[in-house]
């Protein structure tokens, strides 16, 4: 059993900038998709962005000011957020996939609150 813990969220103003870590409990390697989703109140989950171990594409809210980026020797996938807007408010869920595996894997989320 794999477990993924999101970590790095808190209050931060417009403008301003947070890391968000996504912690897996065994190797990274053996996942080829992974992503980050966020979830606003009264709101569906959404996108934010996705690595498929070719390139990475972000949804167009987010595009030019996050950055989705891995550490393989310490098992952990990273948000940088950058520029952030009150509009980014939201719970922020880490999700990977294995290409030989329909089994998702989802964080427990880490909130992000953005005050204007």
């Amino acid at each position: 059993q794999v477990q993924l813990v999101e970590s790095g969220g808190g209050v931060v103003q417009a403008g301003g900038s947070l890391r968000l870590s996504c912690a897996f409990s065994r190797s990274i390697f053996s996942f080829n998709v992974m992503a980050w989703y966020r979830q606003a109140p009264g709101k569906r989950r959404e996108l934010v962005g996705i690595n498929n171990g070719v390139g990475t594409n972000y949804a167009d809210f987010v595009k030019g000011r996050f950055t989705i980026s891995r550490e393989n020797a310490k098992n952990t996938v990273y948000l940088q957020m950058n520029s952030l807007k009150p509009e980014d408010t939201g719970r922020y869920y880490c999700y990977a996939r294995r290409p030989d595996s329909p089994r998702e894997y989802w964080g427990q989320g880490t909130q992000v609150t953005v005050s204007s």
